[in-house]
């Protein structure tokens, strides 16, 4: 059935992520509801939108690295594309940081 997708482990990892942090944001907005706040994002937010635009934003940052991971290896002269768990990190530390500033 999933034959079609590489499913690696880091690819593994970050779908699984992105179910808990998805039952994670429905449990905290059961138990305390979200409202509007501004943050460096040019509109007012909830903790939903801030999730959605940070899932996006992640998702760019993986694509791009797997784009870029080619040149990445020989710009740097890497006998080896490095490895997409960098990736990883960074977009989710750049969701991190739209959840909490954004």
């Amino acid at each position: 059935m999933f034959d079609w997708m590489a499913w690696t482990t880091p690819v593994a990892v970050f779908f699984t992520c992105i179910v808990l942090m998805l039952i994670g944001m429905t449990v905290w907005e059961i138990k305390s509801p979200t409202t509007l706040r501004k943050g460096f994002l040019p509109m007012a937010t909830t903790r939903g939108d801030r999730l959605f635009i940070g899932l996006l934003s992640a998702a760019y940052v993986n694509l791009m690295f797997v784009g870029l991971a080619g040149r990445i290896a020989e710009w740097l002269g890497l006998a080896a594309e490095p490895s997409v768990w960098f990736s990883f990190v960074a977009s989710m530390a750049l969701l991190v940081f739209i959840l909490r500033k954004g």
